[in-house]
Order: C-alpha cells, then sequence, then structure tokens
C-alpha cells in the first residue's frame, strides 16, 4: 500500500520570488526559512522556502526567459507547480504510481546534506501540476535539496495557521471522472464527499479525493452547464488550464487570522447579511457571537462530527485564479456544503465586477 504521511510542502511558480516571499511574510506571518539563489550558486532559479508551524511554501522564479519556470509562468501566472508528499520510501512510491499509469516527471534522486539525505522523485497530474514524493533522512522539515538556511529571518506577526487542510483543484469540463479515477487508482485514495452545486446563475459538479488518513484532501471541481460562466470557467480561462485553485490553511482561531490578515492588507470575500439573519435556523445554536461572524464574512456550517468555520480571500494575484481559504474545524471533517452556495453567489457579485460573469 502506498503510505503517504502527508503534504510536504506546496510549491509555486511566481515571476519574483523575493517580493513573493515578502508578501508571504508580512501579510499571511510566514517565516523564510532557507533559499538557493545565486549567492548560494544556484543558475537557473531562485527558491524561498517559508513556514509557519506545519505549512511549508516554496516560491520559485526564473533566472532565465527560457526556463521551465518562465515558460510556466507566462502561462498560467504565479500559481501552484508542486504538491509535495512526505514518504517513507519515495523510490518505491514512484515506482508503485507510474506502474498505475501516473505520468513520470523525475527519477528518484538522492540529495547528500550535511545533517543527511532527502530522496525526491516526482510525477505528473493534472494539466502542469506535479507531485513530488519526499523521503528524509536525519533532515529536517525547513530543509531542502540546493536551498541554503537562513539565518535570524525577520519574525512575522503570528497568524496562528498551523497546517494545509486541502488543496482544491479545477479540471475541465466533463473530467472530474477520469481525474476521480486518477488519484482512486494510481494513488490509492478514496471518494469522500460529493458537493452538485446549482445557483440562479452558475454551476458545478465536484467531490473530495483524500488518502487513508485524511492528511491529503483534494476537493476536485468542474464547471457544470448554465446560463453564466461559472467561477471554474473563470479560473480556467485565465490560468489556461487545469490547476490548484485555492489551498485551505487550518487556523487555530480563525477570529484572529481574519483579523491579522486584514489588517495586513488581505481582502475576503463579502457574505450577504441574510447569510447570518438564517445560520442558526439552519444549523443550530451555536456559541460564537454573530455580530462577530457577520463583520469577519466567516461561513459556519453543521456536519455529524462538529463544526466548520471558513472565510475566504480574493484572488491574491492580478488574474483571478488563486486565493486562500482559512479554516477552523472544532470536530467538522466536511468541507462546508451548506456554504458552497453562498460562497458561489458571493464569487459571482466578484465575477460581475470583473466582467467576467457572462
Amino acid at each position: 500500500m502506498l503510505q503517504i504521511h502527508g503534504i510536504d510542502y506546496v510549491e509555486f511558480y511566481v515571476g519574483n520570488a523575493s517580493q513573493a516571499a515578502h508578501f508571504y511574510r508580512l501579510a499571511f506571518g510566514f517565516t523564510p526559512v532557507a533559499a538557493a539563489t545565486l549567492e548560494t550558486g544556484e543558475r537557473e532559479r531562485t527558491s524561498i522556502a517559508l513556514k509557519q508551524n506545519d505549512i511549508t511554501l516554496i516560491l520559485t522564479s526564473a533566472l532565465s526567459p527560457r526556463s521551465a519556470v518562465a515558460e510556466h509562468v507566462k502561462l498560467h501566472g504565479d500559481s501552484v507547480k508542486d504538491i509535495a508528499f512526505t514518504v517513507d520510501d519515495a523510490t518505491k512510491a514512484f515506482k508503485e504510481v507510474v506502474n498505475r499509469g501516473a505520468r513520470p516527471v523525475m527519477e528518484p534522486t538522492v540529495y547528500e546534506l550535511n545533517s543527511g539525505r532527502i530522496v525526491k522523485a516526482t510525477v505528473g497530474a493534472c494539466g502542469d501540476t506535479v507531485h513530488s514524493f519526499i523521503e528524509r533522512h536525519g533532515v529536517r522539515t525547513d530543509i531542502f535539496p540546493g536551498c541554503h538556511p537562513i539565518q535570524n529571518g525577520a519574525q512575522p506577526s503570528p497568524m496562528a495557521l498551523t497546517a494545509i487542510d486541502h488543496v482544491a483543484i479545477c479540471v475541465e469540463p466533463d473530467t472530474l471522472k477520469q481525474w476521480f479515477d486518477f488519484y482512486i487508482d494510481v494513488f490509492g485514495f478514496h471518494h469522500s464527499h460529493q458537493e452538485d452545486i446549482v445557483t440562479d446563475n452558475t454551476a458545478m459538479n465536484s467531490g473530495v479525493v483524500q488518502n487513508d488518513t485524511g492528511s491529503v484532501k483534494f476537493p476536485l471541481m468542474e464547471p457544470a452547464a448554465n446560463k453564466c460562466q461559472s467561477q471554474i470557467e473563470e479560473y480556467l480561462d485565465f490560468h489556461h488550464g487545469p490547476g490548484a485553485q485555492h489551498i485551505a490553511l487550518l487556523s487555530s482561531n480563525i477570529e484572529q487570522t481574519v483579523r491579522g490578515l486584514r489588517n495586513n492588507g488581505i481582502s475576503f470575500l463579502d457574505t450577504p447579511g441574510n447569510y447570518y439573519d438564517a445560520l442558526e435556523a439552519r444549523i443550530g445554536k451555536i456559541d460564537d457571537d454573530l455580530n462577530t461572524l457577520r463583520e469577519l464574512n466567516i461561513l459556519v456550517d453543521r456536519d455529524r462530527w462538529g463544526i466548520l468555520k471558513q472565510v475566504f480571500t480574493k484572488p491574491l494575484h492580478d488574474r483571478p485564479t488563486a486565493f486562500m481559504e482559512i479554516i477552523e474545524r472544532n470536530g467538522a471533517r466536511g468541507f462546508g456544503g451548506g456554504n458552497i452556495k453562498a460562497l458561489f453567489e458571493a464569487i459571482e457579485r466578484e465575477q460581475a465586477r470583473r466582467g467576467n460573469l457572462q
């Protein structure tokens, strides 16, 4: 059985890694921990790794206009390239998924480091997205091949962000089942949730695949026919193909996180007031102050395991593609199914402002 312990890191290809790292440090509270630059001997790219508790982001930009990184950014804009998994045996994992039909991208490669070694192997997924398998021996999670530790990095303000809860992926029309089958047959995931949404204007089909422990969860979404272009179609148009639409960051205190992010200039989707007027009638009595939820645009849902609170940023880049979700789970295992229609309608209002709800 393929043993995937969790998400090791998410790597973005970006136009300027230094500026992107500055943004994620000041706005989201990430600490730069390692870098590969011209000064460290890297000639093809700049990579900066940032951490916050169990979340690791790597930001990579090109040093040559002819590089694969530059081509990716030219086509997709700043976007997720690699969702890497922590495994015990990268070579075994690579061989297993390739035998099951995955496209090989990088054969297992050993990186000898002062403190130990890392084995990395990579396979293709939807569009230009890839998955790497990362195997560590005596190496901390803030050490990466080719990167040198950043000493005494500037300390950001804490944001109570603890882990990556899930990564949501947009796929092209009529391909949802194909990608369900890919993650189930190739990676051994299972189909845990199904949610098809229809509003007055747009629609989508979606479901969730996850590994056995739930440490890796991928909501997959495809556009469905309706009278207007959905947020999924908008993403596919501006991203020029399928890919990771948003990363959900787990918070230990969503109110603190949202206030901190707002103070740092991050904008969130607005939620209509009548959502909160009807909230307790829909999900029952809750302990949270409704005025605070309303002020911060926090959505609330309940499943049979507990309460979930979530909020969504507006797109983080000029293209209306990638954004972040902030999520707090109090026992809940779902993905806010009761909130998805409200989310869609909020995004439709933003689409209309951009002239993309047609």
